[in-house]
C-alpha cells in the first residue's frame, strides 16, 4: 500500500540539496536523554492484570518477524522456521501466526514455498546487511534478487559510515531508491544500527531521514552489533512516528529488534506503542519485534496463563 509519496512531496524542498537536508536534520528539537530514559523506565514499571496480559502475550506473538541470519542457515532450518511460524504451538491451534520469517535473500524461495497458504509473510535483508557497506547498484541488485524470489518485505540497512560523516543526502537518496525497487511489491523496513549512532539526538534525525526517504518502518538494529534495541530508542523512534504523522498524515510502522527475549520486556514495548502513537499501531501491520527467542519466552508464558503451570523450555522447540 503506497502511503509514502505525500510525505516525499511534503519534503521536496528539504531533500533538494545536502545543505537544506543538513539544516532541516539539524534544526530538529535536541533529545533530552535524562528525561528520555526516565520516561521509557517509567512506561516499563506499568502493571499488566492477568487477561490483559492474556491479549498482550497473543499481540506480541502475532508481531514477531521470526528470525534466522547466521552464515550457518540452511534450507531444513528455514523450513522448521516457517513451520513454526505458521503454528508457534502445535498443543494449541488458538496460537496466533508470527507476523513473518525474514531470512537471507538467497533463502527467500524457500521460506516462501514452506509459507504458502499462510498469512505469514516473508522478510529478507538486503542492501549488503548488515554493514550497508556496498555500492547502490550492488544493494539494489540484492533487493531486487530478494524480491524476486517472493519477499513480502525488505529490510534494508542505512550505510552508518556515510550517515556519522554528514553525507545525509546520499543516505536519502540510497533509501528513496531502494524504496523505488520495492514499490507497491515489497513493504521497506529500514534499519538504522541505533547502537551504531552514538546519540539519541543522530537517532531522531535517521528517523526523519529514513521516513522521509519513503520507509514503510524504521528498525532499531540488525542484532548484530553489542547495543540492539532498548526501551528508550524505541520510545524515541516512535515519538518520531507520531510527530512525523501528525506532519504529514502518513503512517510509519516501527520495528525494535535484537535483545529482546522474554515476555515482560515485550510487554513494556506495547506499553510504550500505546502510550506513544496509540492503538491504532497496536497490530502486526505497524509493529514488529525482530526476534527469535522471545517466541520461546512468550510460548512458555502463554502455556503457563492456560494450565496454571510453567512448562519449562522443554516444551517448546529449540530454533
Amino acid at each position: 500500500m503506497p502511503t509514502t509519496a505525500p510525505a516525499a512531496l511534503a519534503f521536496a524542498d528539504v531533500t533538494a540539496s545536502d545543505s537544506a537536508l543538513r539544516r532541516f536534520l539539524h534544526g530538529l528539537p535536541g533529545v533530552d536523554a535524562v528525561g528520555l530514559e526516565a520516561r521509557a523506565a517509567s512506561l516499563g514499571t506499568r502493571s499488566i492484570k492477568t487477561t490483559a496480559k492474556a491479549y498482550a502475550i497473543d499481540l506480541a506473538i502475532s508481531m514477531i518477524d521470526l528470525t534466522t541470519l547466521e552464515g550457518a542457515d540452511t534450507p531444513g532450518k528455514v523450513r522448521a522456521l516457517a513451520a513454526k511460524a505458521v503454528r508457534p504451538d502445535p498443543t494449541d491451534r488458538t496460537t496466533p501466526t508470527t507476523a513473518a520469517v525474514c531470512v537471507y535473500p538467497d533463502m527467500v524461495a524457500t521460506a516462501k514455498a514452506a509459507l504458502a497458504g499462510s498469512d505469514v509473510k516473508v522478510a529478507s535483508v538486503a542492501t549488503a546487511f548488515p554493514a550497508g557497506r556496498a555500492a547502490l547498484p550492488v544493494k539494489l541488485a540484492d533487493t531486487a534478487d530478494a524480491i524476486a524470489a517472493g519477499a513480502d518485505e525488505i529490510d534494508m540497512v542505512i550505510d552508518r559510515g556515510a550517515f556519522l560523516a554528514g553525507r545525509y543526502l546520499e543516505v536519502y537518496e540510497q533509501i528513496a531508491a531502494i524504496k523505488a525497487e520495492c514499490g507497491d511489491r515489497a513493504r521497506l523496513k529500514v534499519i538504522f544500527e541505533t547502537g551504531e549512532l552514538s546519540t539519541y539526538d543522530n537517532i531522531r534525525r535517521a528517523s526523519w531521514l529514513g521516513m522521509m526517504a519513503g520507509a514503510d518502518f524504521i528498525k532499531t538494529s540488525t542484532g548484530k552489533v553489542a547495543v540492539n534495541a532498548t526501551p528508550a530508542n524505541t520510545l524515541l523512534m516512535l515519538e518520531a512516528v507520531r510527530d512525523f504523522h501528525a506532519q504529514t498524515g502518513v503512517r510509519i510502522g516501527v520495528k525494535p529488534a535484537g535483545g529482546i527475549r522474554n515476555t515482560k520486556e515485550a510487554i513494556k514495548f506495547l506499553v510504550l506503542v500505546n502510550e506513544t502513537v496509540g492503538e491504532d499501531w497496536l497490530d502486526n501491520h505497524w509493529f514488529r519485534f525482530g526476534a527469535s527467542s522471545l517466541l520461546n519466552d512468550l510460548l512458555m508464558q502463554r502455556q503457563k496463563l492456560a494450565t496454571g503451570r510453567y512448562s519449562g523450555p522443554d516444551y517448546v522447540t529449540v530454533d
